[in-house]
């Protein structure tokens, strides 16, 4: 098994963690890559699903070598790989001068990518005929994990010591929408403003089209390198189904954005997640990308993965030979387009731990 298939079937069927003393402590609820760990394997560190369902029953274990105590991955009971899970990041342990937790601030994704929800509220997440069915923000801070409202120079003070202290490459600020016009645009600027002025890292914002474009030239003014906006779903039927408040803004209407934010941040530097496993059938899949990588737009191809405790909490993933032909055939479209995330300057798909996708950018089949 190459490392592209060993990737793509952890992302989809998760590990178990057999022992108990087997890694850091991993992530539950809240936005991005929830009930999941940051596994390095082979050298490339991945976001796998841990605490699901799915998970649970999966093939892959995760053990302690009583001899060795390197930890190992299994499947089936048979030894594959050692596997490493990156440290708790030193930055954790301090606190504002208020007080408030730095990890309640922003976290560590992956080894090397710090990440904020600067907006941790979402005016769809408390009304089940809008919310997401997927979307798990309200639970980190119902558990009081983290904080509804992050003020900029409570993120440049965890930012610059993320960076000193941990290495962190490049910041990805989040939100939840607010009921607000710019749909938080305004905010994220204000976040990015406050960052650049304390430390010079390379920032991707992410955030639903605002109603004016001019948001994407006040963001870039602001010190946002790269641009997030997310269509997860792609067909409308699937996305009035799974997002019923999203979907009221037309597929349409994201891509007039894009097309506007590429002329703002440059080719390659405005991203979407797409959810495989949410509905979409292949061929709808392949025909976006296809034409979101014409307009200069990275597609993030992802396997869905459901979050405890949400209306998807049972819902299947895609399976690894569904996302397997999907990486191939987007890989090629981004190896023909020349578009790589390891030239994207920030965001998650320059960080790429919860996708297998950049392993197919250059290579297609048989190298590992």
């Amino acid at each position: 098994m190459n490392k592209q298939q060993l990737i793509t079937e952890l992302q989809s069927q998760g590990v178990r963690l057999i022992d108990q003393e087997v890694g850091a402590t991993g992530r539950q609820g809240g936005a991005g890559p929830s009930d999941h760990k940051a596994i390095t394997v082979d050298d490339t560190t991945v976001m796998v699903p841990i605490f699901t369902g799915n998970a649970a029953r999966s093939p892959y274990g995760a053990r302690v070598d009583s001899q060795t105590q390197q930890t190992v991955l299994e499947l089936d009971g048979e030894a594959v790989a050692p596997i490493d899970f990156p440290r708790q990041p030193q930055f954790y342990s301090l606190k504002t001068a208020e007080g408030i937790p730095y990890h309640k601030i922003a976290l560590l994704h992956s080894h090397d990518v710090l990440a904020t929800t600067v907006l941790q509220t979402c005016t769809r997440y408390s009304d089940a005929a809008t919310a997401c069915q997927f979307c798990a923000i309200g639970q980190s801070l119902e558990a009081g994990r983290t904080i509804a409202r992050k003020p900029p120079s409570q993120l440049a003070e965890v930012t610059e010591a993320a960076a000193r202290l941990d290495g962190v490459k490049h910041v990805v600020m989040t939100t939840g929408t607010p009921n607000v016009s710019d749909r938080g645009a305004a905010y994220l600027a204000e976040c990015a403003q406050a960052i650049r002025a304390r430390v010079d890292l390379p920032i991707q914002a992410q955030c639903e089209p605002p109603d004016d474009f001019t948001w994407f030239d006040h963001l870039k003014s602001a010190g946002v390198d790269s641009l997030g906006m997310h269509l997860e779903a792609i067909d409308p039927a699937v996305r009035a189904q799974i997002m019923p408040g999203k979907a009221t803004v037309p597929v349409e209407y994201y891509f007039d954005a894009f097309a506007a934010a590429v002329k703002v941040f440059g080719w390659g530097e405005v991203s979407t997640y797409i959810l495989a496993g949410l509905g979409d059938e292949l061929e709808t899949l392949l025909a976006a990308c296809e034409r979101l990588i014409a307009l200069g737009v990275y597609p993030f191809v992802i396997p869905f993965v459901p979050i405890t405790g949400t209306p998807l909490a049972e819902h299947s993933p895609p399976t690894s030979e569904f996302m397997y032909t999907l990486y191939q055939e987007v890989g090629a479209m981004l190896k023909q387009a020349r578009m790589s995330s390891e030239n994207l300057k920030a965001g998650c798909a320059k960080c790429g731990a919860c996708s297998a996708i950049s392993t197919f950018e250059g290579r297609m089949s048989d190298e590992g």
